[in-house]
């Protein structure tokens, strides 16, 4: 009798076998490809570090296979650079950053229709010419700049603020408009100094600037110029002033490596590259990312907002507070109209 049942078993498994070898040799459902070309570099502590900590994130939960070329700040290098990836980098999707790669974008997205392809902070002209596999992402930074000018005037012991800009471009101007409307809004007589460093990579000159405008009286300088904005908080530490930071919470990030000059970072406006990149990918895997249009988030959007961390909370009156959660609501619903530099 057992020889009987060990027999049928053995007729039985000859037979499931085969279908369990079926089902085994199923094609596994292919990883993603990224490809992030970043017109600069990373360690900024703002911008690009907000877009690679977002990819980073989106690649880790969705198994993405991410790679990420850095071309410098060599303006030159950017096209041949940006050519050469389009055509030869194996990618489902390209990533692309600022608006000095819109053009750029536009001409390699036509000549690889069937790539995919982001652009964040900027977007591609869809007028001109057939970009339907393009995806933009604009922030409205004027209404984040006006929060920080709101706190920025309430904050103020001496009256007199500043800005400093990596280059006198609209996007930046975006910034000093909204940062000038919200400090007004709050203070109408007080002074506002305005500079330009003419590059996003020159922390020594973002110093000597910052200095400046110290030295003429201004107590907070808010920067909104890449690595050359790390100079602006070298100066507010060796001065005793303060200092805004940009697109991320650079208070968090300085205090890794320098507390004390952390501690001269009042707030930061952020514009969140990190949680747009992140949603913008997972839409992608959802098959519902809406390529050959451009999205604006801003406020409302938790595209651009003001970071609360414990500097903040530590430094900053209950009243100040107050007023900066209502301005949040009041540009949310519509009751302030931030000015752009945006025609």
């Amino acid at each position: 009798m057992r020889r009987k049942l060990f027999a049928i078993w053995i007729i039985v498994l000859i037979f499931i076998a085969p279908l369990c070898t079926c089902y085994s040799d199923q094609p596994e459902k292919k990883a993603v490809k990224v490809v992030h070309f970043i017109n600069g570099a990373q360690g900024d502590k703002s911008f690009f570090d907000s877009a690679v900590r977002g990819i980073a994130e989106a690649g880790a939960n969705f198994q993405l296979e991410v790679e990420t070329i850095e071309t410098g700040y060599n303006s030159s290098s950017w096209k041949p650079a940006l050519v050469d990836a389009a055509a030869n980098k194996d990618y489902d999707i390209m990533i692309v950053g600022t608006y000095s790669m819109a053009e750029l974008l536009k001409d390699v997205a036509q000549k690889h229709p069937d790539k995919r392809f982001i652009i964040y902070d900027s977007a591609v002209n869809y007028t001109k010419g057939n970009c339907s596999n393009v995806y933009s992402i604009l922030y409205r930074q004027n209404e984040g700049a006006y929060l920080a000018g709101v706190y920025a005037g309430l904050m103020t012991k001496s009256g007199i603020i500043g800005i400093l800009g990596g280059q006198n471009t609209t996007i930046i101007n975006d910034f000093v408009i909204g940062y000038e409307q919200g400090a007004r809004s709050v203070r109408p007589d007080i002074e506002i100094m305005v500079a330009y460093a003419e590059s996003w990579n020159d922390s020594a000159k973002g110093e000597a600037q910052a200095k400046e405008m110290y030295g003429e009286g201004a107590d907070i300088v808010f920067q909104a110029a890449g690595t050359t904005g790390l100079g602006v908080f070298k100066a507010a530490q060796q001065l005793d002033k303060y200092a805004i930071g940009v697109d991320s919470d650079q208070a968090l990030i300085i205090e890794m490596t320098d507390p004390e000059q952390a501690k001269h970072i009042l707030t930061s406006m952020t514009k969140n590259v990190d949680s747009s990149l992140y949603r913008a990918l997972r839409l992608y895997i959802d098959g519902q990312l809406p390529f050959g249009q451009a999205e604006t988030l801003g406020i409302k959007e938790n595209g651009v907002g003001l970071a609360k961390s414990k500097y903040y909370e530590k430094v900053t009156p209950a009243d100040v507070k107050a007023k900066i959660n209502q301005t949040e609501i009041d540009i949310r619903d519509g009751r302030i109209k931030v000015e752009t530099a945006f025609k």
